[in-house]
């Protein structure tokens, strides 16, 4: 019997110790922290803003080369829209040009 109540109690204290450590999780997120306000960054009331005390988003930080279209994007040539292979709608590469004929040769001079 003795060891039966001692493996109960170990359990029960286990269970305690876990919601003990789940409480301390929660105790962050349970708590009502006040967010204080920004003041606005540029001070001046009078800038038309429409009254809004949200700040405005900041501009991206980012390098800024070009913009959209990237400069080394370009459309397919060809969409497949439909049913088909796409070598059908390919123009096929142009052929070499046939060889001039060779100068007749005449026999070498002795």
């Amino acid at each position: 019997m003795a060891q039966d109540t001692l493996l109960v109690v170990l359990l029960g204290g286990l269970h305690l110790l876990g919601l003990g450590f789940a409480g301390l999780m929660l105790l962050p997120v349970l708590r009502d922290e006040q967010v204080p306000p920004v003041a606005h960054p540029g001070g001046n009331e009078d800038d038309d803003d429409g009254g809004s005390d949200r700040l405005r988003p900041l501009g991206p930080s980012g390098p800024r080369d070009g913009g959209l279209p990237l400069p080394d994007a370009a459309p397919a040539r060809v969409r497949l829209r439909e049913p088909g292979r796409l070598a059908d709608l390919l123009p096929a590469p142009a052929r070499r040009p046939d060889h001039a004929p060779a100068p007749a040769r005449s026999p070498a001079p002795r």
